[in-house]
């Protein structure tokens, strides 16, 4: 596990390196959200853009175990070098939100396996899981929706958000609102999804930010798109 990288450093080495950023106010703040670890990610990006790519040294790091140190890796890894069953262990493995969160939009959304995920997560029992294929819908949704059937996604929303595991709501949530921000024909639709289930009404919103309520978040954004 110490082996020599290219860079010359080890992965204890770097081990240690993040053990001595951690920082007892940002685990609580993170622990707060469901991850355990008190590094400032600035701190690791920084890391990350001195150890440039190291698809071999990713790996090993993610075996640790560790969720800096998997957040790490998945900065430095190449994403189109994993296999497909490589990417499923790996998002089963991402308990933690932020490891999590990373590998779909950082790795899983580069690699030549997101189609094939996305459908084996979507329907997945585990709902932290399924919540990864939620994340990739979404995005397709957004960016390319041919092949989607928007209407049956409504329906399955309007059948299972309010009642779903918080993360797979979440993930829900953002879909149903990515509907109604990029699908005017939708939006009626949608805002109404969002106005009976009151999913999320009530998030306390900093100021200056947009509410995650999907009837909110879709006016504020299909505003933001079409100024008067």
């Amino acid at each position: 596990m110490a082996g020599t990288t290219v860079t010359g450093t080890t992965v204890d080495e770097l081990l240690a390196e993040l053990a001595a950023l951690e920082d007892p106010k940002a685990r609580a703040v993170n622990e707060r959200h469901g991850d355990d670890h008190g590094v400032n990610l600035g701190r690791l990006r920084a890391i990350a853009k001195r150890l440039k790519t190291q698809q071999d040294l990713a790996r090993q790091l993610w075996e640790t175990g560790n969720t800096p140190a998997r957040l790490l890796a998945l900065l430095i890894c190449r994403p189109k070098a994993f296999e497909r069953d490589e990417l499923d262990a790996m998002l089963r493995e991402a308990r933690t939100p932020k490891v999590h969160d990373w590998l779909v939009n950082y790795v899983v959304k580069k690699s030549a396996h997101a189609h094939t995920l996305r459908v084996a997560w979507f329907a997945d029992p585990d709902p932290v899981v399924a919540s990864a294929g939620w994340a990739l819908t979404t995005e397709r949704v957004a960016k390319r929706p041919e092949g989607l059937d928007l209407a049956e996604l409504l329906d399955a929303i309007e059948a299972e958000m309010r009642d779903a595991p918080e993360r797979l709501q979440w993930a829900m949530n953002n879909c149903l609102a990515q509907i109604g921000i990029e699908h005017p024909e939708y939006r009626a639709r949608a805002l109404a999804v969002g106005e009976r289930l009151e999913v999320l009404k009530d998030y306390p919103t900093p100021p200056g930010c947009t509410s995650p309520f999907a009837p909110i978040w879709i006016t504020e954004m299909v505003r933001r798109q079409n100024p008067t």
